[in-house]
């Protein structure tokens, strides 16, 4: 019987070593620098030069929201042209965040109540433009309820200052001539990652696309997972940090949100398709393809973007 259990034993530990392995040969960047839960951030909130960011749209934010919190919708960091909900241009950027109190040497700490997305997005904006002193609270606004904290309804005032957005970063950005580009010469270590539904993939998606439903990078409480759960939820599906991700949803919204988790997890290699879905399947000169049968991803729910 004890040889049995001593078996046993050793059995579990090499399951365990096996497990642990997967995430360990590989080479992560620094994690867990962006998602901070809603003690970390209240704590931060007390220090100088601090902004708390509301993401949510103007109407939920003058429902209640954070005590001194300023608010920040979509509509203000985006245009809608030549697509919906593509990255709004340098001189807006700057106006909005000056007009909100938010200088070169803020700490922005964001928060929402839309499975992290619109706060993701926030983050990734100020990214592109150069402002990576940004973080996003966890689970938003249910985490922060959650933990007892109390919301106000007073409109703060706030000093305009200055901000001035660096040049773009095109690091982080994909356009549809490199994607095409990418399908024209396949590259071993690039990975396009639709971030959408199941049944959005199996309508249509760019050829070869990886699917990961945005909304599996969070736990069902709406909190992102950790870094080592992002990680192995990545590399399970073939997606590793020596890789370059491009990765789209409708409107590159859900792409942002799974581009912070992503970032948060240690990988680094990142692009978000900006135009995403709507520009793609705009063009009749691009090609799109519909999946044969592809295992069907955890339920989901999803604003659309």
């Amino acid at each position: 019987m004890r040889k049995i259990s001593l078996i046993l034993i050793a059995s579990l530990m090499l399951t365990l070593l096996a497990g642990l392995s997967g995430c360990a040969s590989y080479d992560f960047a620094e994690e867990g620098t962006v998602i901070i839960s809603p003690s970390e951030a209240l704590e931060l909130a007390k220090e100088d030069n601090v902004v708390l960011v509301d993401a949510r749209n103007e109407a939920e934010y003058e429902s209640y929201h954070l005590e001194g919190a300023v608010n920040i919708p979509r509509s203000e960091i985006v245009t809608d042209r030549p697509y919906i909900n593509m990255l709004g241009p340098k001189q807006r950027i700057e106006k909005v965040m000056g007009q909100k109190g938010i200088s070169n040497d803020t700490l922005v700490i964001t928060y929402d109540n839309n499975n992290n997305m619109d706060a993701a997005r926030l983050w990734w904006t100020l990214l592109v433009y150069g402002h990576e002193n940004v973080k996003i609270i966890n689970g938003g606004v249910n985490a922060l309820a959650k933990d007892g904290v109390e919301f106000v309804q007073d409109i703060p005032e706030v000093e305009e200052v200055e901000f001035e957005a660096k040049e773009l970063n095109t690091d982080y950005i994909a356009t549809k001539e490199e994607i095409e580009g990418y399908l024209n010469e396949p590259q071993e270590d690039l990975v396009i990652l639709d971030t959408r539904t199941q049944e959005e993939y199996n309508a249509g998606t760019i050829p070869g696309s990886v699917l990961y439903d945005y909304v599996n990078n969070n736990y069902s409480t709406g909190a992102f997972k950790s870094p080592k759960d992002i990680q192995n939820d990545y590399i399970e599906i073939g997606i590793t940090p020596d890789e370059t991700i491009v990765m789209f949803c409708k409107t590159s919204i859900r792409g942002a949100q799974s581009f912070a988790a992503l970032w948060n997890a240690g990988y680094r290699n990142l692009k978000l398709y900006d135009g995403a879905w709507v520009e793609w399947s705009d063009s009749d000169e691009v090609p799109e393809e519909e999946p044969a049968d592809t295992p069907a991803p955890p339920p989901s729910s999803s604003d659309g973007s």
